[in-house]
Formats: C-alpha cells, structure tokens, sequence
C-alpha cells in the first residue's frame, strides 16, 4: 500500500452517532470525497451489537437501563462488546486498489499485524490471532472486523486500555461456548488491559494513538498526515443518524423469536464463529420454508448478503435448500472473515430438523 494516510480523533461521542460517523467516512469515502483515513474514537458506555446480531440474546437490556449504559449497533459483523472512555476505538478506510488485490481475510491480517506492531511498541507482546483479535498471551487485547464497500475497505478494531472485566460481564451475555471454546471459567479470563499489563507504566491515549499510528506508517507502507473531521462529514452523520442509525428501530431491528409458536430454530458454531437460524415453515407437510432470518457473530461481506439470502430462502422447498445455498454463495461474490458457507447450511439443517422436517 502506498500513499498518505489521513489521521482523525473525534474523541469521546454518543455510541449511535459514533456508529453514524463511521457509516458517513464510508459513504465520504467512497464517493471519492474524503482521502485515506485512520479514525480514533471512543465511546461512553455503550453495549455494541454486530450487524447481525439480536439485541436481547446478545445484551442484559435491564442492567444497561438501570447502570445507564447505552445500546447502539455496528454496521460491521462480529460480536457483542461493551466500551467506555477507558477503551480506545479505531477506524481505517482504504481503496481496496491500493492493498495490491488482498482478499478480506489478507487485508484483515495485514492490518491486525501492523496494529500489533504498534502496540507492541509499548512495551506489550501484542500479536494477531486469526480470524480477527489481537492477544497478548493468548488473552484478547482488542477485537477487529470490517468489510468491502465497492472499493473501499472499512476495518475496525478497539484496545482495551483500562476496562473492569465485571462491566462488560454484566451488560454482555457473553455465551457460554466462547469461553468453552478456549476452557475459559469466565469472560474476564479472556480479556486483557493495558492497565493489566503495565501497571504504572500505561500510557495516556494519545501516547497509545502515537504507537498506532507508526505501527500502520510502517505496516501499511504510508505516510501520515494528522487533519481535523471534516465538515461534510460530519453534517451527512447528523443525517445519517438522524434518518436511522440513532433510532431504537434501526438497533432493535434483528430480534429473535424466542419460543413464538411455529418458529424452528437451529444453531450451529463453528471456528469462525455462531450461526442462528429462526424458520417458518408452510406447505403440504411443512415441505417449504414460508420466511428465515438469520443471526449471529460471524463477519460476511458485504453485510447486506445475508437479506439478501434470506430473500433467496423464502418460498423454498427444502428439498433444494442445499442446490439453493451452494448456488447463491457462488453468484453472491461474497467474502467471509469467519464462516463458509457450510456454517449457514449445518445451521439451516438443524433448524429444519428441529421440526422433524425431511
């Protein structure tokens, strides 16, 4: 990659208009109007939900309500994470030209593998873990995902400065597979500070940007100019937030169906993460699927694809769910950080066998 780098801080911001910032950078970006840029951000608290994720499997909505924490979704996948201003946020868009033809999967190690170098710059033995964590010691200092706009990569990621583990606990459902996964007791094994590692030694925010910063200079192969959050951009995230992102609908909008009569559902989890799959089944002998939806922490782009292949379910017979899926994901031009296809389908099944359907 070569090029100059565009360096942003817009400091600590509403969760839903943070989200709406970063939406506003893509649409910027993409339409040629914005150059480059590594955004810094951070949050009050705020439980953040993936892009595909069900608010209340994922977030204890009472806790949050009486602890004032507050709820926002990402436009990016992955899984439910709590932040606050002892976090540290960043955002980098980049033409998908200028990474030389990488894949989702190359672009997010190539760029995990610069922040680590950052970071280790601070005296920490940060490395990437594929698919998309960065670890100090096999414990998760911060999280990463993105995905494809036309041309325009969007890669996001968090360091975890100074957090209490009990937090995030308490305002996250964290699901009991993820720590088993990793022979975890508990949430708060798995996660790691800065604060942990390096006691006194911590440094301020703007020391850990710093080490950021060079660790994508070097990285990525760019220069870095520092620049203020442009005007337009910012007026087009007050709209964006305004017309979506900072209502309750556009949050709650994935919501499970819980025990609801006639809804099968089916799970499966594989290395790349959960897929949850709610079916309504309809026809002679339940044989066609009458509506899916899909949820889950996985990483897909772009992240649209999955209405679209919930659109593609709908009035199936599932004798051809298999032929339908296979020949979807090969027209679709989807890129995946996590799952394959094959996560989707073990999914479908175990929802359709859940109603002892053929």
């Amino acid at each position: 990659m070569t090029g100059t780098l565009r360096v942003i801080d817009s400091g600590v911001t509403e969760g839903r208009l943070n989200i709406a910032l970063g939406q506003a950078l893509i649409e910027q970006h993409r339409a040629g109007k914005i150059p480059d840029t590594l955004r810094f951000l951070r949050f009050p608290p705020t439980a953040l939900i993936g892009r595909h994720q069900a608010l209340s499997q994922e977030v204890d909505l009472e806790y949050c309500r009486k602890n004032r924490v507050a709820t926002a979704r990402r436009m990016t996948g992955g899984g439910a994470i709590y932040l606050d201003p002892g976090q540290l946020g960043w955002e980098l868009l980049v033409r998908r030209s200028r990474l030389g033809g990488k894949d989702l999967t190359d672009a997010a190690r190539a760029i995990c593998e610069a922040a680590a170098a950052g970071l280790r710059q601070l005296g920490v033995d940060a490395r990437f873990r594929p698919r998309n964590d960065i670890e100090v010691n096999g414990r998760k200092l911060g999280g990463t995902g993105g995905f494809f706009d036309g041309d325009t990569l969007f890669f996001q990621g968090t360091v975890l400065v100074d957090l209490d583990p009990k937090l995030m606990v308490s305002a996250l459902k964290v699901p009991r597979a993820k720590l088993e996964k990793r022979e975890l007791d508990s949430a708060e094994q798995r996660v790691v500070t800065l604060k942990e590692l390096l006691a006194e030694r911590c440094p301020e925010m703007d020391k850990i940007q710093s080490a950021l910063v060079e660790g994508f200079k070097t990285g990525l192969g760019v220069a870095v100019e520092t620049a203020e959050l442009d005007r337009d951009t910012r007026t087009l995230a007050g709209q964006l937030y305004d017309e979506e992102i900072g209502g309750d609908e556009f949050v709650n909008e994935i919501e499970h169906p819980g025990d609801e009569a006639g809804v099968l559902a089916g799970e499966h989890t594989g290395p790349g993460g959960t897929v949850r799959t709610y079916l309504r089944l309809q026809g002679p002998g339940q044989s066609r699927i009458a509506s899916a939806l899909i949820t889950g922490d996985f990483f897909v782009t772009p992240p649209r694809v999955i209405y679209d292949l919930e659109g593609a379910l709908r009035g199936l017979p599932l004798a051809q769910l298999s032929g339908t899926l296979a020949c979807f994901f090969q027209k679709a031009n989807i890129e995946v950080l996590s799952v394959q296809k094959e996560d989707f389908l073990k999914s479908l099944r175990a929802a359709v066998d859940a109603g002892g359907a053929a």
